[in-house]
């Protein structure tokens, strides 16, 4: 059971080392990385690529790990109570299983990913250790230890919002995906936008990477923001001329696809018309 990439996903050598090597090691994978680089379309594609049903744990800052094992619905059990309900008499009939539950009841192995796991509490992960160390946990309502039947794939993503516990980390694999060069991202591009003009991708691409080394953004653009921008230049007809001119330090075509504040969007055009007033004088 090994990790290649897939048609729709290109995984640099050294992401399928990792995914492979917390495969081999039965250890959770811990993905880093900027927002917007892949890392939750990552567990879609290694379960895909694997044969695996996937299991989706999307983490809030609200959320509790014991969300994760089970809830039990006491409120559901006492309306049923007061309304004569037969089911009372069976106090599973009220317990919700969660995803690591989920998980565990697969008998092919599931990939289970828990998404931006840094959103929560800062005493979530270590409140998962156990579980996913012995890939059990115990159900107190109805005295039952729920074991994985086959052991799951376990992906966790973060984008670096808070430090994650040492111990935590020390369990984990761990990877950080860089962003994409500009020869991974033409393939990434060719991959999301097979039909899109040659002239218009190269063009796109250094107004892309000419903004990501604007000084001063709040939130650089992402992959996923070039694939959307690239997708709208499409759509709007934008000719070459446009991009050109961006690429010289203009405001870019349609540039709410990549600026997401005001802030940015003021620091380009402070940049625009400081190289305008340079190509002027």
């Amino acid at each position: 059971m090994r990790f290649q990439g897939t048609e729709n996903y290109i995984a640099t050598e050294d992401l399928m080392v990792a995914v492979n090597a917390a495969i081999a090691l039965e250890r959770p994978l811990l993905v880093k990385g900027e927002p917007g680089t892949g890392k939750t379309v990552l567990a879609e594609e290694i379960a895909r690529s694997l044969g695996k049903p996937l299991v989706t744990w999307h983490v809030k800052s609200t959320t509790k790990a014991q969300q994760g094992l089970y809830d039990y619905d006491a409120v559901a059990r006492l309306r049923d109570g007061q309304l004569g309900d037969e089911r009372v008499n069976d106090i599973s009939n009220y317990i919700v299983r969660g995803k690591l539950w989920e998980a565990f009841d697969s008998d092919d192995g599931a990939i289970l990913l828990i998404d931006e796991i840094d959103k929560a509490d800062i005493e979530f992960p270590n409140d998962l250790l156990l579980e996913l160390d012995r890939m059990e946990f115990f159900v107190y309502e109805t005295k039952e230890t729920i074991r994985a039947t086959k052991r799951p794939l376990v992906i966790i993503t973060s984008n670096n919002e808070k430090e994650l516990p040492d111990a935590f980390l020390r369990r984990c694999f761990f990877h950080y995906i860089k962003f994409p060069d500009a020869e991974t991202m033409s393939r990434i591009v060719d991959v999301h936008h097979p039909d899109l003009r040659e002239k218009l991708i190269h063009a796109a691409m250094r107004v892309f990477y000419g903004l990501r080394e604007v000084p001063g953004l709040k939130k650089r653009p992402s992959t996923s923001e070039l694939l959307d921008w690239l997708k709208v230049l499409e759509a709007e007809s934008v000719p070459d001329e446009a991009l050109e001119k961006a690429s010289q330090g203009g405001m870019p075509p349609l540039f709410g696809a990549l600026l997401k504040s005001e802030e940015d969007v003021a620091t380009v055009r402070h940049l625009g018309s400081r190289h305008g007033r340079r190509r002027g004088r």
